[in-house]
Order: C-alpha cells, then sequence, then structure tokens
C-alpha cells in the first residue's frame, strides 16, 4: 500500500471515528448489564500507559522490535478501550460524579460532599474527551511513520504523539478512579 493510501485512511478514520463515538452515545439499548465494562476499560487504559513507558524504555535501549510490539499491543488496547466505552454507554445510563444516590442530579449535600474535587474530575475528563480525538492522528501517522521506516519523520510526530497518548491513558484511568464510587 502507497504512502498516500495510508494518509487517506488515517484521515478518514481520525474524522469517523469521534463522529461514530457521538453518535453510539445516542443509540440507547436497554435490557443489558455492562456494570462489569467499567473497571475493564480502565485498566487497559493503565495497561496502555505502563506499556507506552514499556515502548519508550524498550527504543531508548534500540531494541526496535520490542519497541514494535509494544506499540502494536497498545494499539490494540486502544481500540478495545472505544468499543468496550461505546458499548457501555450505549446500554446503561449517564453516571454523575458525586452523585451518592444515583437519581441523576447532584443533591446540595452531595456537591458540598465532592467539593473542589469535582474539578479535578471535570478538568481530567474533558482534557482526555479533547485529548482522545487529536490523539488519533498522530498515533496513526506516527505509527505509519514507523512502519514505513521513515525514523526521522516518525520521531518528529512521536514527539507529541507520546506524551498525548499518554496523558489519554493515564487521565483515563484517573478519571474512572475518581468515578468509580458513584456507579450503582
Amino acid at each position: 500500500m502507497r504512502e498516500s493510501s495510508f494518509k487517506r485512511i488515517i484521515i478518514i478514520l481520525s474524522i469517523i471515528l469521534p463522529i461514530a463515538v457521538l453518535m453510539l452515545f445516542r443509540i440507547k439499548l436497554e435490557g443489558y448489564d455492562t456494570r462489569f465494562l467499567p473497571p475493564i476499560y480502565a485498566t487497559t487504559n493503565a495497561i496502555t500507559a505502563m506499556l507506552l513507558i514499556a515502548a519508550l524504555v524498550a527504543i531508548k535501549r534500540k531494541n526496535i522490535a520490542l519497541h514494535e510490539r509494544l506499540i502494536k499491543i497498545c494499539l490494540g488496547l486502544s481500540v478495545m478501550f472505544i468499543v468496550l466505552y461505546a458499548i457501555r454507554h450505549m446500554t446503561a445510563s449517564e453516571v454523575r460524579f458525586g452523585d451518592i444516590n444515583g437519581n441523576g442530579t447532584l443533591s446540595d449535600s452531595e456537591l458540598m460532599n465532592v467539593g473542589a474535587l469535582r474539578y479535578v474530575y471535570y478538568f481530567l475528563l474533558i482534557s482526555h474527551i479533547l485529548l482522545s480525538v487529536i490523539v488519533i492522528p498522530l498515533v496513526l501517522f506516527a505509527f505509519m511513520r514507523g512502519m514505513l521506516k521513515q525514523i526521522e519523520k516518525h520521531k518528529k510526530i512521536v514527539r507529541y504523539a507520546f506524551p498525548v497518548w499518554l496523558y489519554v491513558a493515564v487521565s483515563g484511568a484517573l478519571v474512572y478512579l475518581l468515578i468509580s464510587p458513584y456507579y450503582i
């Protein structure tokens, strides 16, 4: 496959994936118990973060084969995350941060109970969501450059792709840890 074909596919995926996820959130499927999914997809984020660091160590040690395998695993985990996340949001009602009784609204006492932690949670959540959209083309272009052995171009884009991907993975796990007490 030619580089121009890869670029076209990456651009299409970078546009379609976020739109598809947004559209899937509007679909509500009743009768499925998917309460078990959030810890699984949060764990995929945590494992992705650890493997990204391991991939960095591998490439610093010039172990290209290990680096490539770890990055492929990270890509697979990221795909698994988005599929599980979409399934959960299609089959469950929204969980609100601080909603101890699970009624969908925050009372004054619930707001007071979470305090400033609410701002930390929403900062992490919003930055996670925004950067998860930005990371798609960064990671895919970096991956393409690596697979095509365009090492200098790969290194240039990885300067941005790696920290953004790592932040998205870590913040995803943190968002889950913060909201998990409110799952009913």
